[in-house]
């Protein structure tokens, strides 16, 4: 009955609005991938546990917050641009797929992704990263020019 009213589930969390679980988590996942967009790793990191591991498919897992940190301080200055295509949530997995373009060598290069969150509880406990290349840099960007 309090669900169906639509009331916190606690005092100590006004915020947390008794929901699905998996309405819960998509949110969770679109709002990292919002901090993602603009690089702030500690809006993203807010939502994940302290053993969190990211693995990009065929690359070593990335474990810790402490990692990520560096991982993220070590790469691109500038964050990818991507969009979010599909995305479905059951239990405690969300998968996202989309596309997305990452600056190489000045030029944008296309992929695609697919990523698989775990969850525990409400904080994000992995991210499994299927990550292809779709494209090449279309020569008028690579050579510094407009692609349009």
């Amino acid at each position: 009955e309090r669900a169906a009213r639509h009331e916190p589930r606690s005092h100590r969390d006004p915020g947390h609005w008794r929901v699905p679980m998996s309405a819960r988590h998509r949110a969770i996942v679109e709002t990292v991938n919002d901090a993602m967009r603009r690089m702030d790793i500690e809006g993203f990191l807010a939502y994940c546990t302290d053993d969190f591991v990211w693995t990009m498919v065929g690359e070593t897992p990335i474990r810790g917050k402490d990692a990520l940190r560096k991982m993220m301080a070590d790469g691109p200055s500038e964050a990818p641009s991507f969009s979010v295509h599909t995305m479905a949530a059951e239990g405690d997995i969300v998968v996202a797929q989309g596309a997305m373009t990452m600056k190489e060598g000045g030029a944008d290069v296309p992929y695609a992704f697919c990523d698989v969150w775990r969850f525990r509880g409400d904080m994000l406990v992995a991210l499994d990263a299927f990550v292809v290349k779709t494209g090449h840099a279309s020569r008028a960007a690579a050579a510094g020019g407009s692609s349009r």
